[in-house]
């Protein structure tokens, strides 16, 4: 994703020429125009500034006493050849400044110019440095296996989150998951296997929901040779497998009756009594559970077992929506797509601005997994965009749903940059205490969450 104009002032702008008056007076304008300019009086000072990885643009100007801007750009190209280096040149240089541009420079400027033709170079620039960067990120993302890659994002509740899976890994207690479809409550209980003292035995996976009554018991128990009528050999169930590593019970909201009063006793005597034996085993059990609903609420709870939920109930991770954590979804997005088009043999196609706003303004009701699959649709080149045609920079679409989008969108940063604290974000919306509640309760926004605890 490339980085917003207005966001130009995140990458410095080096601004490198031996004359004070200009150098102050070009830095100046450009401060004036949004940028981070940095003054430098000489191409040394440019090299002992900037260094590989470099997270910013150059401009320079050709004629320096000692080192020329010329061999200036050589040297950094050397450090790191996409830094975008802008070459000012006289009348007399401009030869130079084309070799340069053959040589990679990023774009010259011809003296004498305006204010405003060089901001317009260096806004291109910036953004092409961002968009530099971003790839650089996301790949060494995608080759670092771990939780960075799984529960990638900046979101205070994210944050949190790996904090927290940090903490409880090498603690031998269960954990209830909570998070709506598609959140990723299974890498979650992946990363509490892999980053605790366990990992280096079994993760077991069951999916409550996905068998059927008459199945689950023996799936999860076991059974031995001619427990019930086919059983023609003994059968380990998921439970005893699982024995000093992790067992993951998914959708566990689905978990028939009577599974669940056997599985509260394995939890509360950690032993497992397999279908048709008397015996029972000891088992080195931690279980982590993950459920769509709150079970702590009679209402959504339903039938399934109080003291069940209580005991699984140790302690419970919430996986926030991505409707929560909108600022993350560019980054999650481009490394989904980097991903598709490796799976795919495709190049990772450019993005215009229609798929820049679904990713804005789309709801994303199937959280992290919509949001991959959509990757793919356009790394595949079929991705049939749900959002309003584009006429130029107006866009023909429901007025009330987009306000409405902005506004969520506006609160949510504003929580996240107050962390959660409702007199400060109230003083940055400035809005009546009842009103942002109200507005909370209609974008179904969970203050909680931005929370962050020193």
């Amino acid at each position: 994703m490339t980085a917003p104009a207005s966001d130009q002032s995140a990458i410095e702008v080096a601004f490198v020429d031996d004359d004070p008056d200009l150098r102050d007076a070009n830095a100046q304008a450009l401060r004036l125009a949004g940028f981070a300019a940095i003054p430098l009086a000489s191409a040394q000072a440019a090299l002992d500034r900037i260094g590989p990885g470099y997270a910013g643009v150059v401009v320079t100007d050709v004629r320096m006493p000692g080192m020329d801007g010329i061999e200036l750009f050589r040297r950094l190209r050397a450090l790191d050849a996409d830094i975008p280096v802008v070459v000012i040149s006289g009348h007399a240089d401009v030869a130079m400044a084309v070799e340069a541009m053959s040589e990679g420079a990023y774009d010259f400027i011809a003296k004498p110019y305006s204010s405003n033709r060089l901001a317009e170079t260096l806004r291109r620039a910036v953004e092409k440095r961002a968009l530099v960067l971003e790839n650089r990120r996301l790949r060494s993302l995608a080759e670092a296996p771990g939780e960075e890659i799984a529960l990638l994002g900046e979101a205070p509740a994210i944050i949190r989150l790996r904090q927290t899976i940090r903490d409880l890994a090498d603690v031998d207690v269960d954990v209830l998951v909570l998070g709506e479809t598609g959140t990723g409550k299974e890498v979650v209980a992946n990363l509490l296997h892999q980053q605790g003292r366990r990992r280096s035995k079994p993760f077991v996976a069951l999916n409550c929901g996905a068998l059927p009554e008459s199945v689950i018991e023996s799936e999860l128990f076991g059974y031995e040779a001619g427990a019930f009528t086919g059983a023609q050999k003994k059968r380990v169930g998921r439970i005893e497998h699982s024995s000093g590593g992790t067992l993951f019970l998914d959708e566990l909201e689905s978990m028939p009756p009577a599974a669940q009063v056997k599985l509260l006793r394995v939890l509360e005597g950690r032993e497992i009594s397999p279908l048709g034996s008397n015996e029972r085993r000891r088992v080195d059990l931690r279980v982590v559970a993950a459920t769509k609903l709150d079970l702590g609420d009679p209402a959504q709870r339903g039938d399934f077992r109080e003291d069940l939920f209580y005991r699984l109930n140790v302690v419970t991770l919430r996986i926030p929506p991505l409707r929560e954590r909108r600022r993350d979804v560019p980054l999650l997005f481009a490394q989904f797509l980097a991903r598709a088009a490796r799976k795919y043999g495709r190049d990772v196609p450019a993005l215009d601005r229609s798929i820049e706003r679904h990713l804005v303004e789309n709801a994303w009701t199937g959280n992290v997994r919509e949001l991959v699959h959509f990757a793919e649709r356009v790394a595949l080149g079929v991705a049939d965009m749900p959002v309003a045609p584009v006429q130029g920079d107006i866009v023909v679409a429901n007025l009330p749903e987009r306000l409405s989008a902005i506004e969520a969108n506006l609160i949510r940063e504003a929580l996240e940059a107050n962390r959660g604290d409702v007199r400060a974000t109230l003083e940055t919306l400035g809005i009546p205490r009842k009103t942002f509640y109200d507005k909370l309760a209609r974008h179904g926004i969970d203050r909680v969450s931005y929370v962050v605890e020193e």
